[in-house]
């Protein structure tokens, strides 16, 4: 249905936008057919590699389908917008009206710039967001501490090697107390993404670097891919948890699986099982990659989630959508009974949608502060 929504849309421009036109019928057809491959590229890299989360192409090639995808979707919204203007003008004055060759040109013309500029807004390496989560009950030893969330990398052949690098010197200089990294690491096998991922193991905080697995570690092994990340240095949190301590206090830092985990037959989350044994009265701090089901969590006693895994929803309106998946949740701070949820807008995203409009990637820090 995904691949048959995606064609209709694609139709639907090509129809109402391209072919009324005046150039040649040549022009016209190379350029339909053009953007009728470009709305399948997610079904071709599926045919071609098995799934449609790791095309493994070159980068140029894979910056220039992201335009034209982004272009699609945009340009076939704002036709539709024109021709229900259109049918209200003419129910109106109750004659025919068409559009103007202008307004097309226009379409084309604002849809391809927006387009381009979401897609460079999505490949550039994070700005700093600094935020403070109020906790009550958090020790004084905890006052003023600090951690950043990093999320959604996607490393892949949009987000290579250079750009983990930048991502990994921009977040050492924050100089954070821990680093959490709420899954979605990679898109790829390890093969292709062994140059990629090397740079992570430079990450450094005093507490360590914590990860969880997102639904794409699943799509290519999350075994060896978790295992790839504790060679790396990055301590692993499976529906587990740990203790942080500052002289005398502890806090609890918790982490599950993810919810596609049980598709692939293995342990999906378990907020019961991480925090087993944790101190009763302690600050808890989970890590989930879904923000799904935070009141299941706030129901749990946990004081602080964090989450990805919805980028935000990458174009400002397009989020509405996008949080009717995730229960409400998908970008910024929420309050879910007495727990505090935080869903990351990602600090990269996938391959396969990369844009960014009015939704800006976050290397976030968050200032821990007792009340």
């Amino acid at each position: 249905m995904f691949d048959v929504l995606k064609f209709t849309l694609c139709l639907y421009l090509v129809v109402r936008t391209i072919w009324p036109l005046p150039a040649s019928r040549l022009l016209k057809g190379g350029v339909a057919l053009v953007l009728l491959v470009v709305s399948q590229h997610h079904l071709i890299t599926r045919i071609t590699t098995g799934n449609m989360f790791s095309p493994e192409v070159p980068r140029l090639v894979m910056i220039a389908v992201n335009v034209g995808f982004v272009f699609i979707v945009l340009a076939a919204m704002m036709q539709l917008l024109s021709d229900i203007v259109t049918v209200l003008i003419a129910l109106v004055k109750r004659r025919r009206v068409r559009i103007s060759h202008m307004v097309r040109y226009g379409i084309i013309g604002l849809s391809l710039g927006l387009s381009a500029f979401g897609v460079s807004q999505a490949l550039r390496v994070p700005s700093l967001k600094e935020m403070t989560l109020e906790i009550k009950g958090l020790p004084q030893q905890f006052d003023g501490y600090r951690l950043v969330q990093l999320t959604d990398l996607h490393l892949s052949r949009l987000f290579q090697r250079e750009w983990a690098e930048a991502t990994v010197t921009a977040t050492n200089a924050i100089g954070a107390d821990l680093i959490v990294i709420t899954g979605d690491l990679i898109d790829g096998t390890i093969a292709a993404r062994q140059n990629d991922i090397t740079p992570l193991g430079e990450l450094k905080a005093a507490d360590g670097v914590w990860v969880i697995p997102g639904n794409h570690e699943y799509y290519f092994g999350r075994p060896t891919w978790m295992a790839k990340f504790k060679e790396l240095g990055m301590q692993v949190l499976e529906n587990q948890h740990r203790l942080i301590t500052r002289d005398g206090a502890s806090l609890t830092l918790a982490g599950v699986t993810d919810r596609s985990a049980v598709a692939f037959g293995q342990e999906g989350p378990d907020v019961d099982k991480a925090l087993a044994g944790s101190p009763p009265d302690n600050t808890v701090i989970l890590l989930d990659h879904q923000p799904r089901f935070a009141r299941d969590a706030a129901a749990k006693g946990v004081d602080v989630q964090l989450s990805g895994h919805t980028h935000g929803g990458m174009i400002w309106g397009f989020d509405r959508i996008v949080a009717m998946f995730n229960n409400g949740f998908v970008s910024g701070r929420y309050q879910v009974g007495d727990m505090q949820l935080y869903v990351n807008n990602g600090t990269a995203l996938w391959i396969g949608f990369a844009v960014r409009l009015g939704v800006p990637s976050e290397l976030t820090v968050i200032t821990l502060k007792s009340v």
